[in-house]
């Protein structure tokens, strides 16, 4: 037998090694990112860069190319009409309809930024000429069409979730979120529920189901039938081909909850762990104050210029009154009366500005986004929820004490600086904010490793099917039980039945020879 000693052992590890990590190299990855809304791009696009920085030959559809070329990276671009919401929320009033309605409402947002992808000439190309890919990474946002891609380009599928997951989600895994304390994404509940609270998450979650499987997904199989030629007539199969999905929560900021082996939490993957300088101006107002500054922002969906006159001057008048510096999100060049303690931009850093000591406070509108960056750096919140999955993200912030909600649609210029002035003032904000940063950053690997590590060990072992639940492979009646249960219960049943109509039909024959004997006696 041959011997190796310990210098050709360490050779041979390190050639073992090498060949192992050039196999990695060049995989060829396909990202689909059609949104309108830069959050959602924002969310992958540092894990999406990461992966070209890795060797890997990265090809990515989305409405926001690089401003300048990237070594592996390759855009095509989308032309793609930003969605106005200021159509439909009115001053930061969501409109009062049912939840039926509201689920209607994102269809045409759906569809469209599906059939913007479907119908691009790279894609048909790709499709026509049969080119293939050794990943595909989709937004897992009710676009089946594009999860479909998958099959056709022989590709792996790996899902991003900008908000973690819902019982829709779950399904693309089969995921489990019990209904009991895993409240509706859309509802304002914590874990802890009440009878009526579960009832009404039930309610939600019921509506969900039923509008993903009878009105999105109709839609999507006739966007793939139309723009895929051949198209494979399993469709409900190819969509739950997901190796992998990438979840943007943690239990530290959301809640506990069961994950199947191939759901991974990665919050925060799409922060820059070394915060960048801020420009000249915005670092010297910040630093102006002495008492600190506040950052104003209702996200990238809802822009501040189109909220009301009074809305605005509510706001102006709060700010000017607060001893501190304001950075307040404007999408308009000029603010009119504009109080000197404010600084206006259509667009800011965020996540730097987040990580400047003196900034005290977020003021924000509650999208996951924002609320992972504000516990990434540890700062507090004064909360205004306005659409979709805003309100539960505050609702779990106010019950992890790090945060305080008005009411966006209703708020008055007392109460705005009421809880400013609270959350500033009161120091249980702060530490607490800090208490659950600690908490974010107590993992073993960072958020964006995590997320490379996982998406390669998927390519490593060929889509990694022994991570895939059973579940997959169940109908409705199977994964429920029903059928066992039916079983189990529905036999024993029917025999009882069954043995208690035997024994009254019984009883009236005796009965009924009883009578007849009794007469006979009589007669006699």
């Amino acid at each position: 037998m041959k011997k190796y000693t310990p210098l050709t052992s360490l050779l041979l590890l390190l050639v073992i090694n090498a060949s192992f990590f050039e196999s990695l190299n060049g995989a060829k990855i396909l990202a689909i990112f059609p949104f309108s809304g830069r959050s959602q791009y924002i969310c992958a696009e540092n894990y999406l860069k990461a992966l070209a920085a890795r060797g890997h030959n990265v090809t990515v559809i989305s409405a926001f190319p690089q401003a300048k070329p990237l070594q592996n990276f390759n855009d095509v671009p989308i032309v793609f009409e930003s969605h106005d919401w200021s159509d439909i929320i009115l001053d930061g009033n969501f409109p009062s309809i049912s939840t039926w309605e509201a689920l209607d409402l994102g269809i045409d947002f759906l569809t469209s930024s599906t059939r913007k992808v479907l119908e691009h000439p790279e894609v048909q190309k790709w499709l026509t000429n049969g080119d293939t890919f050794d990943l595909l990474i989709v937004e897992a946002l009710e676009q089946d069409a594009l999860y479909a891609l998958a099959h056709h380009f022989k590709a792996l599928l790996v899902g991003v979730s900008s908000f973690g997951t819902d019982i829709r989600i779950d399904e693309l895994v089969d995921n489990v979120s019990p209904l009991s304390y895993i409240p509706a994404v859309t509802s304002h509940f914590t874990d802890h529920m009440n009878f009526y609270q579960r009832l009404e998450s039930l309610y939600i979650s019921v509506l969900d189901m039923l509008h993903y499987h009878y009105k999105i997904l109709p839609l999507q199989y006739d966007l793939y039938r139309e723009y895929v030629k051949n198209p494979t007539t399993d469709f409900m199969e190819i969509r739950k081909n997901f190796s992998l999905l990438l979840l943007n929560q943690h239990f530290s900021i959301g809640l506990p909850r069961p994950y199947v082996p191939n759901a991974i939490e990665v919050a925060g993957f799409h922060i820059s762990h070394k915060p960048k300088s801020l420009p000249t101006d915005m670092e010297e107002f910040i630093n102006a104050s002495a008492n600190g500054a506040i950052y104003f922002s209702l996200g990238s969906n809802i822009n501040s210029k189109n909220l009301s006159k009074e809305k605005i001057s509510i706001l102006m008048k709060v700010f000017a009154a607060l001893p501190y510096n304001i950075l307040w999100k404007f999408e308009a060049p000029e603010l009119p009366g504009k109080p000197k303690n404010v600084y206006i931009s259509k667009w800011f850093p965020q996540a730097d500005i987040l990580a400047h000591p003196k900034v005290k406070l977020f003021i924000t509108h509650g999208g996951l986004l924002s609320t992972i960056e504000t516990i990434h750096y540890g700062k507090p919140i004064v909360g205004m929820a306005i659409m979709y999955d805003q309100f539960i993200n505050m609702v779990r912030a106010e019950a992890k004490g790090f945060a305080l909600s008005i009411n966006f649609g209703e708020f008055t210029a007392a109460g705005l600086k009421s809880a400013i002035l609270e959350v500033l003032q009161n120091p249980k904000y702060a530490q607490r904010a800090a208490e659950i940063s600690r908490l974010y950053h107590d993992q073993p690997m960072k958020p964006l490793e995590r997320a490379i590590y996982w998406t390669e060990y998927t390519l490593r072992h060929h889509g990694a099917p022994h991570m895939r639940v059973a579940a997959r492979d169940l109908n409705f009646f199977e994964y429920h039980s029903i059928d066992t249960i039916t079983v189990l219960f529905g036999v024993p049943l029917c025999l009882l039945v069954f043995t208690l109509w035997l024994m009254y039909k019984l009883m009236k024959i005796i009965a009924r020879s009883w009578n007849v004997q009794n007469k006979k006696e009589k007669v006699n």
